[in-house]
């Protein structure tokens, strides 16, 4: 049996929603702008160990052992599991840094296991980061000529308006809870642009075909009917992304879950902008039947 399409008046609330997400962004880019983002070990280099502990330490005592073996500036946190630890050294110092941190704390007394130790060179962990940077804007840019090239001009402002909304989203919460940035967390960032492009598209492709199918030169109508009859798809591709990555996020464990976690936002997020971020910059634009109609060609007189 077909299901009915619903008849939402999505653009009822677009000015709420507008100002829902100018509001949204400009506090992402304070946060941004305040709190900056809190590099991981991949782009701000360094040296990060892993230790498990035979019993859950101290990390205040942690920190004076490693104050007192020539690890000022160690920082000590909890990771995971009570008796797991995450030390990070700053970029000057040795790759060989982890080993010296599992002996010192050794023979501080500790009975302990070395799990993980990475070391990420200061030069290596600046280009990463010019080089992510390039990647998202390389990114921003290719998707508004394919947009424009496939739909017309204004419907590429309205996805790559829609694709910094999004990014800037996730950014932010990133920055209020100063949760570690690091290559997964771009990887999701990138995933998020392509997963919101995709949404974008489809909402595009239809209002496109509505524009030349329903005879109205009202761009609330086309937009509605678009939204509405494109709306069972969008539910269910985003409700069955969310699942997987909730799932991600809650049983996967400390490695993956800043990657989960930015694309979950990202996802709610990017579902969000493809009813009414891209919608809202159409109808700012003013687009209309006439952007879309084919121009006739002249015919030559003799």
């Amino acid at each position: 049996m077909r299901m009915e399409t619903p008849s939402i008046e999505f653009m009822a609330g677009r000015r709420i929603a507008g100002l829902l997400s100018i509001g949204l962004v400009f506090a992402s880019l304070a946060l941004l702008l305040i709190n900056g983002l809190s590099f991981g070990l991949d782009f701000t280099g360094g040296s990060l160990v892993e230790l498990e502990f035979g019993s859950e330490p101290n990390l205040q005592a942690v920190r004076e052992v490693l104050m007192a073996a020539g690890f000022p500036d160690a920082v000590v946190q909890a990771f995971g599991a009570p008796t797991d630890v995450v030390v990070r050294l700053a970029q000057d110092n040795a790759p060989k840094a982890g080993d010296e941190v599992f002996a010192a704390l050794e023979q501080a007394g500790y009975s302990l296991e070395l799990l993980r130790s990475e070391f990420v060179g200061s030069a290596v962990g600046e280009e990463l980061r010019e080089q992510g940077g390039l990647g998202l804007l390389l990114a921003l840019g290719i998707v508004m000529l394919y947009v424009a090239f496939r739909f017309q001009f204004k419907f590429s402002v309205g996805a790559v308006v829609a694709l910094i909304h999004d990014v800037l989203i996730v950014l932010g919460v990133f920055a209020l809870f100063e949760l570690d940035f690091d290559l997964t967390v771009l990887a999701a960032v990138l995933a998020v642009i392509g997963y919101s492009l995709n949404d974008s598209i489809v909402v595009a492709d239809r209002i496109r075909e509505n524009f030349r199918i329903i005879r109205t030169d009202d761009p609330l109508k086309v937009m509605n009917t678009s939204i509405n009859q494109t709306l069972s798809r969008t539910l269910a591709t985003s409700a069955t992304t969310l699942f997987v990555l909730l799932a991600l996020l809650f049983l996967g464990g400390e490695m993956i879950h800043n990657f989960a976690l930015a694309l979950t936002i990202g996802v709610a997020v990017g579902t969000y902008s493809s009813i009414y971020v891209a919608t809202n910059t159409l109808l700012a634009l003013n687009i209309s039947r006439n952007d879309l109609m084919v121009p006739e060609e002249e015919e030559e007189t003799d």
